[in-house]
């Protein structure tokens, strides 16, 4: 998903071998033309659920008190029909920022839909050095999937952890995702789902272990407030 923020991410395509790339290339252009007939065959409208914008999303998370970041215009044409928020969170001065970032899209049949962080590409330079699939529990006992990723641009350094959520489930899989939207649009005529992204830089002094502990650590005070704003 193409966003604003302290960092940007690359293809993970990139470190694929050539023979990988076309498959993974054709595999997703299948699903998402499967997705889209599938949604515009179906003639319901989507129910709008209850839920608080994401303008609301507290601003001070346990120690940490956030500032909104502006989004630029040509970064929101790219996102597309949706709504966003962009926001830095400072602990103390000599504690490395954690930027978050939620996209949420209401419907996904009309032509907006939430993009794999994996490929897109905002700015350039950025590789990953590690990329992985975990689960967190959050402050509540709730189990989350998520995707964490080590990325690097020279000497600058990342500590990334994205989700998708919807309906009351969180995925790190783009192709998990999908099915689950496919299946969630059939069953409860809903395709509405959001990608939630987190990043902290990993600091001059300080090695990945530490930065992965802050960014999970925010990420499971965050999660359990995400259902006011990402409707189950």
């Amino acid at each position: 998903m193409h966003v604003s923020g302290p960092a940007t991410l690359v293809s993970a395509m990139e470190s694929e071998t050539p023979a990988v790339k076309p498959l993974r290339f054709w595999t997703v252009i299948a699903m998402l033309t499967a997705t889209a007939l599938l949604l515009g065959s179906r003639s319901r409208s989507e129910p709008k659920p209850v839920r608080e914008p994401l303008s609301q999303v507290p601003t001070s998370i346990q120690a940490w008190r956030g500032t909104d970041q502006a989004i630029d215009s040509e970064t929101l044409r790219v996102l597309g029909s949706g709504e966003f928020l962009s926001r830095l969170y400072l602990e103390r001065p000599d504690v490395p920022p954690i930027s978050v970032f939620v996209g949420y899209f209401l419907t996904q049949r009309t032509g907006a839909s939430i993009h794999s962080p994996k490929h897109c590409l905002p700015g350039s330079g950025w590789v990953f050095e590690s990329s992985e699939y975990v689960d967190l529990k959050d402050a509540v006992g709730k189990p989350h999937r998520v995707g964490e990723y080590i990325i690097a641009n020279g000497g600058n350094r990342q500590f990334v952890i994205y989700w998708y959520e919807a309906h009351g489930r969180s995925v790190a899989s783009e192709y998990s995702a999908m099915f689950y939207m496919i299946a969630d649009a059939i069953r409860m005529s809903r395709s509405d789902g959001a990608l939630v992204r987190v990043i902290t830089p990993v600091g001059p002094a300080e090695d990945t272990a530490k930065a992965r502990i802050r960014a999970e650590s925010f990420v499971t005070q965050l999660a359990p407030m995400l259902p006011r704003f990402i409707p189950n």
